[in-house]
């Protein structure tokens, strides 16, 4: 059998790739940051605040969740969200090392 495609990246490069597809929704960009600015779990605003059905705001949630960048946890009858620590500063430190590594070549194109 052969290799899948994942498979010849690393587990690095796969990871990065899974959170900014799970970025690339300007959805759920909004999402993030209502969540950051609030810097507080978010348990049932976003309806209200992005003007989004509730289908469409769990679906885009559950993404950003599989994705590892945001965690729930269950109140009452709601889930409320917030950043998930841990792969927000691995997306941090892992752009920041992509973007640091180009330095522009004088003549190219």
């Amino acid at each position: 059998m052969g290799l899948t495609k994942t498979e010849i990246f690393t587990e690095e490069q796969n990871k990065l790739a899974t959170m900014l597809k799970a970025m690339a929704h300007p959805a759920r960009i909004a999402i993030l940051q209502y969540i950051i600015n609030a810097n507080a779990c978010i348990c049932g605003d976003l309806v209200d605040e992005l003007g989004l059905a509730q289908a469409t705001i769990s679906q885009h949630l559950k993404e950003l969740k599989n994705a590892g960048l945001i965690q729930g946890t269950i109140e009452g009858v709601s889930v409320c969200y917030c950043i998930e620590p841990a792969a927000w500063s691995l997306l941090s430190k892992e752009l920041g090392t992509f973007f640091g590594s180009y330095t522009a070549a004088r003549n190219c194109c």
